[in-house]
């Protein structure tokens, strides 16, 4: 059973569903890559963000350096322990050990998460088996 805000993130992330993906855009049905989901969604449910990203390249996942995005995540949003996960809130994900976390995903239900998908759009897909190793962080957004 999920609580209220898991609800309406799940909701709002629904929502999404079908946005095309743009590179650093933000914008419902116009575009957005992840991290633009998870901004709007913020929006959509507590009103201005906290910050702004900054700029960034399409290649930072394939880079050492800060790791900018699980900083962002603990600054915004509640760490959980990634097995207490539930639909409605937020997982990071890094593609190698030594990398920083370059992709977000918000939990679906039945093992599915909801994200930006480079080339495509807004979906819902599956959680892949290999992707579960790659879980960098797991997260809930705040009341």
């Amino acid at each position: 059973m999920t609580d209220d805000i898991d609800r309406r993130v799940l909701l709002a992330a629904r929502g999404w569903l079908g946005t095309p993906y743009r590179h650093q855009g933000s914008s419902k049905g116009v575009g957005c890559d992840c991290l633009g989901l998870l901004r709007g969604i913020w929006r959509e449910l507590r009103g201005p963000e906290p910050e702004a990203p900054g700029a960034y390249a399409t290649t930072w996942s394939l880079r050492a350096g800060p790791d900018r995005l699980l900083a962002a995540a603990t600054r915004h949003l509640a760490a959980i322990p990634i097995a207490d996960a539930r639909p409605g809130d937020v997982l990071l994900f890094r593609w190698r050990a030594s990398a920083p976390a370059t992709h977000c995903a918000v939990v679906d239900e039945d093992g599915r998460i909801i994200h930006a998908y480079e080339g495509a759009a807004v979906v819902s897909t599956a959680l892949p088996r290999s992707w579960r190793g790659r879980i960098a962080g797991a997260f809930r957004f705040p009341e």
